[in-house]
């Protein structure tokens, strides 16, 4: 027993943190106390209201809980966030990273391993602030509206738990931290969810944030171009190939677009481009080729 207690002495041991991030604290973050086993509803709860989602861990409690693991998993909590309108987004495993989405007026939702790596106790809780002065975190966590964790205490429950935090975007908001190929992925991940015009408020959002993302663009050109907003799509494609001239999607793409409406001159000069440079037997390659075959049919 003595020997038991050393070692789970040892492994709370916690190291010092040091981290530079602004003093912050998110007052007007709603607070749900958790019932047994249930930090997941009411964490979530917790992120969803404060972007602005009518909702109560009680209406969660089927979406996310599972009895039979007393708990909630990750993959439900996303999932429930895209069901009630929001893009999650997974943030970077980095505490300051963390923390400047705070100071920049987002929770965050993180979950923490409160025992040991090879006994966990996992739990749900949400980041509010930052104290640098007492080197703190503040939480809505439990059945506490206000806990103050030291930061290294913080760190290291979090680190058990492999530093897994989201944050809860509204259609139209892009991370403080973010990043653009992680940003388009959560939106394509949610995209099925989402009403045509937040899904286009999305991307838009992302091409204003990231204008250097061609991939971004991209999306939002195809996008445009599904809803039957040509002039909207040819923007989109001509702003995706001014960050990247040689992107062969863009390239395929504005090509056709242009063909459609007749301007079959400039169509086949983007998709010689494009045949140019993308390999032989390529998937890509049978696509351009084939929208270069229907170009010269109207030359």
């Amino acid at each position: 027993m003595l020997a038991l207690l050393a070692l789970a002495s040892a492994c709370s041991t916690s190291q010092t943190v040091v981290v530079e991030a602004p003093a912050s604290e998110l007052t007007a973050v709603p607070f749900f106390p958790q019932n047994r086993y249930q930090c997941g509803p009411a964490a979530l709860a917790t992120v969803l209201v404060e972007r602005g989602v009518d909702i109560t861990p009680e209406v969660l409690v089927p979406e996310v809980y599972l009895p039979e693991r007393r708990g909630s998993l990750q993959l439900e909590l996303i999932a429930s966030t895209r069901r009630h309108g929001r893009l999650p987004y997974p943030l970077a495993q980095d505490l300051a990273m963390l923390l400047e989405e705070v100071a920049a007026g987002s929770p965050v939702l993180v979950l923490q391993n409160l025992g040991v790596a090879w006994l966990p106790r996992w739990h749900y809780a949400v980041v509010i602030g930052y104290d640098p002065a007492a080197e703190s975190v503040l939480l809505r966590s439990g059945r506490q509206a206000r806990r103050q964790e030291s930061l290294s205490r913080f760190d290291r429950a979090w680190s058990l738990a492999d530093r897994w935090a989201l944050r809860i975007l509204r259609p139209g908001e892009v991370p403080a931290t973010g990043d653009p190929a992680v940003y388009l992925r959560a939106i394509m991940d949610s995209r099925e969810l989402l009403s045509e015009s937040d899904l286009h408020q999305a991307l838009a959002a992302g091409v204003e944030h990231w204008p250097e993302a061609a991939n971004l663009s991209f999306a939002a050109a195809n996008h445009a171009r599904d809803m039957g907003q040509v002039d909207r799509a040819l923007n989109f494609y001509e702003h995706a190939l001014s960050a990247d001239a040689e992107h062969p999607g863009a390239l395929n793409n504005l090509a056709d677009l242009l063909l459609s409406i007749g301007e079959v001159e400039r169509a086949r000069k983007l998709i010689d481009q494009a045949l140019s440079l993308v390999p032989e037997g390529s998937r890509l390659r049978t696509v351009i080729e084939e929208t270069s075959r229907e170009i010269s049919e109207q030359e």
